[in-house]
């Protein structure tokens, strides 16, 4: 028991720890991942002296960390939005990657000596932007919707492919494999994860629609373990997990669930305290002692990935797609690297390769020093190159739980700013005979709304609704939101938002 406490005390201590760090963090408007690695470092050997070299645990925690991380990325964002900039954020994940890949490799090769194998390796384990690192900077920066879903899908979609080489060019299929056979096992591995996670997502999102679970926070619950159950269907079958968990939570968070808003807070939870653990292990796996002679590689390897690397990735992977030069310059600088590398760094840590330490601290030391760089910078960039978007009025937040018994659900709608359905009265939402709004609460006071009641901007409000008009009263309300009560009259039928051409 004393050493339980003890585990439990330092637990918490460090969890609250890495809280306020994240705070201080987003004040200077840095990734929280620094705030954590940090952390990482202040308890290891050259802080409080925790030693801590177990490559192989940290990057089976890793994998887990990012394969959660991936299914909250997947949960929270929205279909519409990445829809139309789909195939270009697969050529960013795809060609761009190797693009990179090569840039970094020749560089690595020329400029430090080092083998090709081993300047291919840290090429590929530097070159996939990070999921955690995007999605904890970009939902805090105004940008038009276009950039901003296209950094959040390439982030989700460009680990897979990067995963898979790293690990076939750390492993001995480097030598033995041709070209050809590593590019088949590409292919399946990426097909392969993307049905697995459209499968197990829309069979996820059947079950569930149709079981009423005895309590609502086993919704929640749920909705993270399908995408993860994805992951392991994956890795099981020899097919992309990271691609399954991201397409699996992906089509979970774009159906209608009950207790969305509390599923996704959930996930987003469950999100942070992976990314917590996840970095403070990493930081305790670097050593500060070996960190001065990675520093001069890490600075080439860096700069040959931003100055070179990741524009010409992005000039060849977008230039088809006629994106404008501002958008193109501002994807550049934004790719920003995390965890991601770090933990496909303790890939050939626990393999047999000579200098697969000294690439651990070259591309730790490349993700604190350039995210330090690149992201406090974002904002001003945004600005200078015309690419902020300015606030834009949200979409009529809606709650959904069941009542079992009655086969029915209670629809909980809030009323954000800019939205049409302040001044609507309450006699002109015109909702479906199977829902009646219930309860009105206004400035912190109740009150049973009837004809004579009109909207407001910040009113939140009840729906009771049949199961069966359910959806069709989320779209009115949804529709009146954007077009008011004549949203008919002007084509609006409460659909997914079509993103705006910039």
């Amino acid at each position: 028991m004393d050493l339980l406490n003890v585990y439990l005390l330092g637990g918490s201590a460090v969890l609250l720890a890495a809280v306020i760090a994240v705070r201080v963090a987003s004040r200077a408007g840095i990734p929280g991942l620094l705030a954590f690695l940090l952390v990482g470092l202040a308890l290891g050997e050259a802080g409080l002296g925790i030693r801590f070299d177990d490559a192989e645990l940290t990057q089976l925690v890793g994998f887990a960390a990012l394969a959660i991380i991936l299914a909250e990325g997947g949960l929270t964002t929205r279909w519409h939005d990445i829809r139309p900039v789909a195939w270009l954020s697969v050529v960013l994940s795809t060609v761009g990657v190797l693009v990179s890949v090569a840039v970094v490799a020749v560089c690595a090769h020329f400029a430090l000596g080092l083998d090709w194998r081993m300047a291919v390796l840290i090429g590929a384990v530097v070159s996939s932007t990070d999921a955690a690192a995007v999605f904890s900077v970009l939902r805090r920066l105004p940008l038009r919707r276009r950039l901003s879903a296209t950094l959040e899908a390439e982030s989700g979609f460009n680990d897979p492919p990067t995963v898979i080489l790293v690990t076939v060019v750390a492993s001995d299929a480097w030598e033995s494999a041709s070209v050809w056979e590593v590019g088949g096992l590409v292919v399946y591995e990426l097909i392969a994860g993307a049905l697995i996670g459209l499968v197990i997502g829309f069979a996820g999102q059947w079950l569930l629609n149709r079981v009423a679970l005895p309590a609502s926070g086993l919704y929640p619950v749920s909705a993270i373990a399908i995408p993860l159950l994805a992951f392991g269907t994956a890795g099981f079958l020899h097919a992309s997990g990271f691609l399954a968990v991201y397409v699996g939570g992906l089509v979970l968070g774009n159906a209608s669930l009950p207790h969305r808003n509390a599923t996704l807070g959930f996930a987003e939870g469950v999100a942070w305290v992976a990314q917590i653990g996840l970095f403070v292990l990493l930081g305790l796996l670097a050593s500060p002692g070996r960190l001065d002679d990675a520093l001069v590689p890490a600075l080439v390897v860096g700069l040959a990935l931003l100055l070179i690397g990741r524009p010409l990735s992005v000039l060849l992977s977008a230039s088809p797609f006629r994106l404008p030069w501002r958008e193109q310059a501002f994807l550049s600088w934004a790719g920003l690297r995390g965890a991601v590398p770090i933990v496909l760094a303790t890939i050939p840590a626990v393999a047999p390769l000579a200098g697969r330490a000294r690439l651990f601290d070259v591309v730790f030391l490349l993700v604190l020093i350039f995210t330090l760089v690149q992201a406090p910078t974002l904002p001003f960039l945004a600005r200078r190159l015309g690419v902020a978007a300015p606030d834009e009025a949200r979409d009529v937040v809606v709650e959904a739980a069941p009542l079992d018994e009655l086969r029915a659900d209670l629809l909980a709608v809030a009323i954000p700013p800019r939205s049409r359905l302040a001044g609507v009265w309450v006699t002109d939402l015109r909702l479906p005979d199977g829902a009646v709004v219930t309860l009105l609460v206004r400035d912190g006071r109740s009150s049973v709304p009837d004809e004579h009641t009109r909207f407001r901007t910040g009113d939140q409000f009840l729906v009771v609704t049949t199961t069966a008009d359910r959806r069709a009263t989320e779209r009115r309300l949804r529709a009146v939101s954007r077009s008011g009560a004549l949203a008919r009259w002007w084509g609006e039928h409460g659909g997914d938002v079509p993103t705006p051409r910039d």
